[in-house]
This record gives C-alpha cells, structure tokens and sequence, in this order.
C-alpha cells in the first residue's frame, strides 16, 4: 500500500481522488495515512512473540519472524490499526475500573518497565498485561496474571458461553507461556464488551503440559527460521479457511517445499 505524498496537492491517496469523496472520507482516509506511516516508522520485530505463539500456522509464524512481505494488498492497513489502537484504550478503562474496586493491578515495573520475559537469547518475548498482586475476596488467590481483551458482542458472548480455552484457543495459549515465564499459577482473563462495555471475567488455572508444548513450537519456529526452512503447512489445500484469511497464503502455495 503506498502512502502518497499529500504535501503536492494531487489529491490522490490510496488511490482514491479525494476531491470527488465526502468530507467523512476525505478525513478517514487521512487519518488511516497517518497511522499506517507511523506503524510503519516502528522498527520491526526481531523476535518471536510470545502473544502469537497459539497461532495454529507454524508457517504463518515463520514468516512473521523472518520479515517476509506480505501479498500485495494483503499488509495491515489502518481500519485494523484502529481496531488495535481502540483495544489498548478499553484495556486501560478496565484497569482504572479494577483498581477502583480496590484490586492492586501492577502494569510496570518500579523503573517505568512493562512487565514480562525473555527467553531464547531474547529471540522469544513477552510483555504481560499487568499482575494483579492483591485484591478482594472474591475467590481467587494473588498474585494472578492479568490479561485483557476487548471483543465485540458476538465474540465476546462465545467466550462467556464456552470460556478461553475453548472459544479462545490463541488467547489460551498466550496466557499459558506467559504463566509458565512469569512463575504464576494461574490468570484473571478480562475481556470487555466493546458494544455494551460489559466485563467477563475467567481465572485460568497454569497447564504445564500446554505451556511446554508451545515452548517446543518456539525452539522448532526459531530453528526453521535460522536453517532458512519453512515448517509444514496447516493444511492441504489453498482453500482451506486460515489459509484463505492468511497474508501470506499467496506466497506460501506458490512457494515450492
């Protein structure tokens, strides 16, 4: 997606001629322009993180890890971005909100730090949510990781109905590392409503079986990545559902073994 400069009076970004659109999307596809340059500006990860490690496609992972360009067209733009940034919002909503019931939710280190680990010669990292290190009786012991989502409302009511592990298999794992890293027994999962604000709330316990079994995706996703291999694709055929919603899905089926 190339960002066109709007300093020349073109009047052309994205492609689209911005005199002939409404002021909404005039104003809209500025602001996209202005959040995908400064996602871009970051400097990219060097290493695999740990919030993506229940992602079902080691391929996928391989990729992300080695910097690999996405299919034209298939980059994250700045409707996503938005989403992300909206995200970070709620969290610190939630936050306020826990802390004013009185539990002691800790989100940085004393220096001004996030919390979280580094494993692998730091070619695996994490960064948590928060601690909550003291709290209200109201059946769970302290400490507990914390970590949060915000979902819409049918997200959010599949993972009432069914909890993390089931209807969140990507976030199930997160928290698994980052309880097995961070020597905790157990989690408060919080995840927020986006259309009504509502909050959900799971403990979820530590299962040393699945915090190990992601630890040895991470060793063989790195090893992959270091002998310039790709691991196995997630399944047989292009049209399969993950593949069809992957960025990568052009360049891994027309990528010979």
């Amino acid at each position: 997606m190339d960002i066109v400069d709007l300093n020349h009076g073109s009047g052309f970004v994205y492609g689209i001629d911005t005199r002939e659109v409404s002021i909404a999307q005039r104003i809209n596809v500025l602001i996209d322009v202005a959040l995908v340059r400064a996602h871009r500006d970051q400097p990219a990860r060097d290493y695999l993180g740990a919030s993506r490690l229940g992602e079902p496609c080691a391929r996928r992972l391989a990729y992300e890890i080695t910097h690999t360009l996405p299919d034209e067209g298939r980059d994250i733009d700045g409707a996503m971005l938005r989403v992300f940034e909206a995200g970070h919002r709620f969290e610190v909503l939630s936050i306020e909100w826990l802390r004013a019931a009185g539990f002691d939710l800790r989100t940085r280190r004393r220096d001004g730090s996030q919390f979280g680990f580094t494993a692998a010669g730091g070619r695996l990292r994490g960064h948590i949510d928060g601690v909550i290190v003291a709290g209200p009786d109201v059946g769970v012991r302290w400490p507990a990781l914390f970590e949060h989502k915000a979902l819409n409302a049918k997200s959010w009511s599949d993972l009432v109905k069914r909890g993390v592990r089931s209807a969140k298999p990507i976030y199930f794992a997160q928290v698994q590392i980052y309880l097995a890293y961070m020597e905790l027994a157990h989690a408060l999962f919080t995840a927020m409503n986006k259309d009504s604000q509502e909050l959900y709330h799971e403990v979820v316990p530590f299962d040393p079986a699945a915090a190990q079994a992601l630890s040895d995706k991470a060793v063989e996703i790195l090893r992959a990545a270091d002998a310039a291999e790709l691991p196995p694709r997630i399944a047989a055929d292009a049209d399969f559902y993950l593949c069809r919603a992957c960025e990568y899905a052009k360049r891994c089926w027309e990528t010979r073994p």
